[in-house]
């Protein structure tokens, strides 16, 4: 097997959330783009969308769905600072908090997947994310030939 001989790490400036640790928004191997785990937060806020908190901070409440349209419009911002589009994807993993939340997720993820030749999916449940995230998309593109 032949290791592609160059890699380009993408940080978007700006336009998507700051990485909270040493990662690259997305990296680029060959044809191939990697695309870190994007949550629900907002890049100008710093904040996650949907979530309310009571006077000390705690969560009280989340909307799923809410966090699922932030997540993919983080997602679509790092694809297209790449130079791809959604239909670009090959692959997505979905990182749910509670599974209970699938079919609203659900709903919200087909209205933008919607596409001829959707990517491969896995849904996994997962104990916590970073954050106040209840939904995390780590995803891998493909540019064409």
């Amino acid at each position: 097997m032949t290791m592609a001989k160059s890699k380009v790490g993408f940080n978007i400036t700006g336009k998507a959330p700051s990485p909270l640790g040493a990662y690259s928004h997305a990296v680029r191997a060959g044809n191939l783009l990697f695309v870190a785990g994007q949550g629900a937060r907002n890049p100008d806020t710093g904040e996650e969308e949907g979530v309310t908190t009571d006077q000390s901070g705690k969560i009280t409440s989340y909307d799923i769905e809410v966090q699922t349209e932030a997540v993919i419009k983080n997602l679509r911002v790092v694809l297209e600072e790449a130079g791809l589009k959604m239909e670009n994807l090959v692959d997505v993993s979905v990182f749910l908090c509670d599974m209970k939340d699938f079919a609203k997720y659900n709903q919200v993820y087909t209205k933008h997947f919607s596409f001829q030749d959707p990517p491969a999916r896995t849904t996994v449940q997962v104990a916590g994310l970073p954050g106040k995230n209840f939904i995390e998309m780590k995803a891998t593109a493909v540019y064409p030939d």
